[in-house]
C-alpha cells in the first residue's frame, strides 16, 4: 500500500505456550478510519500493545511512515505520533483537567510555538471540556472522563490515534457525541483505529474494518462487506 502510514507485517506474539497473535499483517492508510473488531480474546488489544510498544513482538515487523519501529521503545513511538486512548481513563487525580494535558504537551508532543496552557485550552475547546478546565477529574461525569482521555491523547499531537473502547458503557446519545469528536479529529488529518464492541459505532465510523479471531486476521472489507461475511458471523456467534 503506497500511502500506508502503519504497516504490520507478520506480527507474532506468545504468552508462554499461548499464541495470541499468529503472523498478523495489515496496513493503515494515512488519514484512514479503520475499525478493528473481534470477539473477546481475539488479539485486538495485544496487537495494539505491540504497535504502541507496550509489548515486544516475538516475530514480524512494524513500520510507521516507512520506518521500522519494531524495537523502538514506547515513548519514542509516541513522539513519532502513535498515540492511544484507554477504555478506563486514569487521569492525574490531584491535577485539574487543564493541568492533565500539560504532561503530554510538555513531554510527548513536538516543541510548540505558544504556551502549553494555551495549547491545552485549544484542545479542551475542540473536545468540549473547556468549561471544566479548572475542575479535578473527580468532578467529571463518565462521558466527560472519556473526553478527558481523548484530550490527553490529542495533547500528544498524534498522527495515528488508537481509540480503545472509548464508548463502552455510554448511552446512545453519548456514543454519538464521542463519534462526532472522532470524526472531527479525522477531518483534521488524524488517522484513527477504532477498537469497539458497539457495532453501530464501528460501522458508522469506519471506512474499512479488519476482523481478528483467535490471533488471526479472518476478514477485511467495508462495513457492508463485513456484516455479510460468514466467517465474521461464525466468529461472533460460534455457529
Amino acid at each position: 500500500m503506497a500511502d500506508a502510514l502503519l504497516e504490520i507485517d507478520g506480527v507474532t506474539k506468545r504468552f508462554g505456550g499461548f499464541l495470541a497473535l499468529d503472523r498478523v499483517s495489515l496496513q493503515v492508510r494515512a488519514g484512514e478510519r479503520l475499525g478493528l473488531i473481534g470477539p473477546n480474546g481475539s488479539g485486538k488489544t495485544t496487537l495494539i500493545n505491540c504497535v504502541s510498544g507496550a509489548l515486544p513482538t516475538d516475530g514480524g515487523r512494524i513500520l510507521f511512515e516507512g520506518r521500522d519501529i519494531t524495537r523502538l521503545p514506547a515513548h519514542q513511538r509516541t513522539r513519532l505520533g502513535i498515540v492511544r486512548s484507554f477504555q478506563i481513563p486514569k487521569p492525574f487525580v490531584s491535577m485539574t483537567v487543564l493541568e492533565n494535558l500539560g504532561i503530554p504537551l510538555e513531554y510527548a508532543a513536538p516543541p510548540r510555538s505558544h504556551g502549553a496552557a494555551a495549547g491545552a485550552l485549544d484542545i479542551l475547546k475542540m473536545i468540549g471540556l473547556d468549561a471544566k478546565a479548572h475542575l479535578r477529574p473527580a468532578g467529571l461525569t463518565q462521558i466527560e472522563m472519556r473526553k478527558l482521555e481523548l484530550a490527553r491523547a490529542m495533547a500528544a499531537r498524534p498522527k495515528l490515534l488508537v481509540s480503545d473502547e472509548a464508548m463502552a458503557g455510554l448511552s446512545s446519545a453519548e456514543v454519538d457525541d464521542i463519534l462526532a469528536i472522532l470524526f472531527r479529529l479525522n477531518e483534521q488529518g488524524i488517522t484513527i483505529i477504532m477498537i469497539e464492541h458497539i457495532m453501530r459505532a464501528v460501522m458508522r465510523f469506519s471506512e474499512r474494518v479488519v476482523v481478528l479471531d483467535a490471533g488471526n486476521r479472518i476478514a477485511e472489507g467495508t462495513p457492508a462487506e463485513i456484516v455479510r461475511n460468514p466467517a465474521v458471523e461464525k466468529a461472533y456467534l460460534g455457529e
